[in-house]
């Protein structure tokens, strides 16, 4: 018969070996965790562009959550391959991950556009993002990229970018007509829109811009916003900057994965590259707010002009885009993208439309509180 002492030293025993099997449980997954996985990751981007810090954030923050797991070796534009042979480079496996816009693919499939730049129908990038995610974009993204063009990739998209300028002039525009003869630089379905409106299009990666205004290859361009114009150097070139277009009116960032190497992931591993992306798109948009609002007052203190672009451009924007979008749609998954976006945007740009204030009462309420 066990004495109250056998018994209780039986129990410690016990305990003791069900904590040393407990420890010996959770640690074998750990050793899994350890092992790390170093992924090649390009930008499209300059080094010091906000753009590639905003490439460098995505990164920290998927090698942060992934603990170490999942490492993403950042690299700016050029490092392996030239920005504009990002998407190649991804699909072959000669890097595993890049960061760019559906915008630069646009010569693969004039449709691979309207997932990066699509028409001003009266939305927004937040409505653009929740189309793609909630409104069937993301399949027929799927659809183009992995369907129809036969690519090896896996992407997600991310960051709602404000509205980008119209461009940098050597005078105002005034009208759709002063673009005729012009040689200006954009990329994407833009470069259609202002084709129509008579200009002579010529599609280039960021740094080589401001170089080719400068060497008169270029009269004028656009690239995105007013921190990364400053970077690049315009206000050296031009000294008029036109804020606010229809051209693209809305962008998110693209970033993309070799499909082989993102489906070998675990599970958990692909959730943190997927979900990495919407937490980016908040901190990235406060980021750009705070950035972009503080860059514009420099690029005023460098002598040039910044002008909001005026009712007459604008709407001869829009008939531009009338004959782009009926030109494109001959082609049966343009037509069902632009089908798509349109029932999306007359859903819930009418809620938007009702429920919030437009931009005449929004400037109201700022010139009440600050003149």
């Amino acid at each position: 018969m066990a004495t109250d002492k056998t018994r209780s030293t039986t129990r410690r025993k016990f305990i003791g070996g069900a904590a040393v099997a407990g420890v010996a449980t959770i640690a074998m997954p750990q050793v899994s965790r350890a092992q790390t996985v170093t992924w090649k990751y390009q930008s499209t981007w300059p080094t010091k562009d906000i753009f590639h810090e905003m490439a460098v954030d995505y990164a920290k923050k998927v090698n942060d959550m992934s603990g170490g797991r999942l490492k993403l070796d950042v690299l700016a534009a050029g490092a392996v391959v030239p920005a504009f042979q990002m998407s190649d480079a991804v699909h072959s496996g000669i890097l595993e991950a890049g960061h760019g816009v559906c915008a630069y693919w646009y010569g693969k499939h004039k449709a691979y556009s309207l997932f990066g730049t699509p028409p001003s129908f009266g939305w927004d990038a937040h409505g653009f993002l929740g189309w793609f995610y909630h409104g069937g974009g993301e399949a027929l993204y799927k659809e183009l990229v992995q369907g129809t063009l036969k690519l090896n990739l896996e992407g997600v998209l991310y960051f709602p970018m404000p509205t980008q300028p119209l461009g940098w002039f050597k005078k105002e525009i005034k009208s759709g007509d002063d673009f005729k003869g012009m040689k200006y630089r954009t990329v994407g379905l833009s470069a259609d829109v202002f084709r129509e409106m008579g200009a002579a299009v010529t599609i280039l990666p960021g740094g080589e811009i401001v170089p080719a205004m400068d060497r008169g290859l270029l009269d004028s361009a656009e690239f995105n916003n007013p921190s990364s114009d400053l970077l690049l150097g315009f206000p050296d070139v031009s000294k008029f900057f036109m804020v606010g277009s229809h051209h693209q009116q809305m962008e998110a960032f693209e970033i993309i994965f070799n499909k082989t190497k993102h489906d070998a992931l675990p599970a958990e591993l692909k959730a943190i590259l997927r979900n990495a992306a919407f937490a980016a798109s908040s901190d990235q948009l406060g980021m750009a707010y705070d950035r972009y609002s503080k860059d514009l007052e420099e690029i005023k203190k460098r002598g040039v002009n910044v002008i909001k672009t005026g009712p007459k451009v604008l709407e001869d924007q829009l008939k531009a885009w009338d004959k782009v979008i009926a030109a494109q749609s001959q082609e049966p998954f343009f037509k069902k993208v632009i089908e798509s976006q349109k029932a999306w945007v007359k859903r819930t740009s009418a809620y938007l439309q009702i429920n919030n204030l437009d931009s005449t009462a929004l400037q109201s309420a700022y010139k009440h509180f600050f003149g």
